[in-house]
């Protein structure tokens, strides 16, 4: 299956988690149809933009940093992201996300259940 860029669907989510500003995800697939996948996301931050601190319970999230910078507060320590790191937070654990630099952090999020 092939799934265009311009067939995928763009969500604006104001405060995303109690974050700063608006997010805006490209849907890559559509997650509902996968086994075990919650999302599968492109995920777009502006400077100053954020996704707030949350917990994964049940589930794992994975981000991969296309490009931009941030900091990431993983289970209480903040850490500086960049180009070619990744994230990961499951089991319980809290995190977020916030767009530090000056160009827009974009990064693909997958989130897979347990059940």
């Amino acid at each position: 299956m092939v799934i265009r860029r311009q067939d995928m669907k763009v969500e604006l989510k104001e405060k995303m988690r109690d974050g700063e500003g608006t997010v805006q995800l490209i849907h890559l697939l559509d997650a509902g149809g996968e086994k075990n996948a919650r999302m599968f996301a492109e995920i777009t931050l502006k400077p100053g933009c954020s996704i707030g601190y949350h917990q994964h319970n049940s589930e794992t999230e994975y981000f991969f940093i296309i490009s931009g910078t941030g900091t990431v507060k993983d289970d209480g320590k903040e850490v500086q992201v960049k180009q070619g790191d990744s994230i990961i937070t499951g089991n319980g654990a809290f995190h977020s996300i916030k767009n530090t630099g000056t160009e827009p952090l974009v990064f693909h999020a997958v989130i897979v259940t347990y059940s």
